[in-house]
């Protein structure tokens, strides 16, 4: 008798503990997700008391941005009419440093910075070393021929001597790191003197030489602490509510983030968009696949192919026109009207008759897609390409 009351006992001991596993496993199924998203929407917010606040104000994920270039295999050629041909030079890869300065909190939710960058080379990652030479475009004969275009005859035919008496040619060999970060010219100094302001820079000319050691602009973005839906998102970009660039109030307004860091809790109905400084745009990329990195889940977010189509393709980029063959956008209006167009690398996503001019041009969705890999339920930028 007293084996089998042990025996009753046990049991009910054993279903009591059932029961309230039962019920606490319920209570969190429930409860968890619960306290998860409201720590994760406490832990996201710009404010100094967040867990990541120190990660927005300096990245601590490393950064790399992998440069190649289009080496032009027959310069001369190319002046007596030939279809150029180039081969493809690089990755040379630089490692990217961030950190935002001037934090200034404002009244209205919304947090003002300005964010500075610096590169440094990484010979280990790269195939090829800054020594490298490389032939490409003169850009500052080109930028300098363009910018006379409209100008007195008598301007076109002092610049045309200057070109000739300072020896400068349509296409020049250079270094990588002289075209990255700078080299002595003698046009600049010369244009400088007679037609001030006509250059941004006013000493050395290089691609990323304004870029190093410098911020992208004035950002005041929404804190996420009064109203969370706003979270990330640019308020103005060097006080402005939307740029002046464009033909168009939809292609001048100031849409998304700055691009590093989104509201969470990411579904594939999600779309990311961000202003770009470099691109004088803002820019929307959609949903394509989810993935991991390094173990990490990640959603893949895509340029969708009417980013840089022209409006005869896609209207309502008609406000960046004047538009040439759709895949490249002109945005010599906001670099001082000098002769620059954006695109996917390699005319991918372009009409198929620019990569058909360029001999050596091979464009494909898996090496030339822009791509931006986010966590969902902490949006964090983790890798990107394009």
């Amino acid at each position: 008798m007293g084996s089998r009351s042990r025996a009753r006992r046990a049991a009910a001991v054993l279903g009591f503990t059932g029961l309230l596993c039962a019920v606490l496993g319920a209570v969190m199924i429930v409860v968890v997700p619960t306290l998860i998203k409201q720590q994760v929407l406490k832990n996201v917010r710009i404010d100094p008391s967040s867990l990541s606040f120190n990660m927005w104000k300096e990245i601590p994920v490393p950064f790399y941005l992998s440069i190649y270039f289009f080496d032009i295999v027959n310069p001369d050629a190319i002046l007596l009419g030939e279809k150029p041909q180039v081969q493809e030079r690089g990755p040379y890869v630089y490692r990217e440093f961030r950190h935002k300065s001037n934090i200034t909190f404002n009244d209205n939710d919304t947090v003002s910075f300005l964010e500075y960058r610096s590169f440094q080379f990484q010979p280990d990652k790269s195939h090829g070393l800054e020594s490298d030479y490389i032939v490409m475009p003169n850009i500052l004969v080109l930028a300098a021929a363009m910018m006379m275009e409209n100008k007195p005859m008598s301007l076109k035919l002092i610049m045309t001597l200057a070109f000739s008496t300072l020896g400068e040619r349509a296409f020049m060999n250079r270094t990588v790191g002289e075209i990255m970060w700078g080299y002595e010219d003698p046009l600049i100094h010369l244009i400088n003197k007679y037609l001030p302001n006509m250059f941004p820079f006013k000493g050395k000319f290089g691609l990323f030489a304004e870029l190093n050691n410098s911020d992208s602009g004035l950002f005041t973005v929404f804190t996420g602490v009064k109203d969370f839906s706003r979270i990330h998102l640019v308020n103005k970009w060097n006080g402005l509510s939307k740029v002046k660039f464009w033909h168009s109030d939809q292609c001048n307004m100031i849409n998304g983030t700055s691009g590093q860091m989104w509201a969470p809790f990411m579904t594939p109905e999600t779309s990311l968009e961000f202003y770009s400084p470099e691109a004088c745009r803002s820019m929307t990329l959609i949903y394509k696949e989810s993935g991991t990195f390094e173990g990490i889940p990640t959603y893949r977010f895509v340029a969708p192919s009417t980013l840089f189509a022209n409006g005869s393709v896609y209207p309502p980029n008609q406000g960046f026109c004047p538009c040439l063959e759709s895949g490249i956008q002109n945005i010599s209006t906001c670099r001082f009207n000098a002769p620059l167009f954006l695109s996917h690398p390699h005319f991918y996503n372009a009409d198929p008759v620019l990569a058909e001019a360029v001999l050596g041009l091979h464009p494909n969705q898996e090496e030339h897609s822009l791509f931006l890999d986010v966590h969902p339920v902490s949006p964090c930028l983790l890798t990107c390409g394009g």
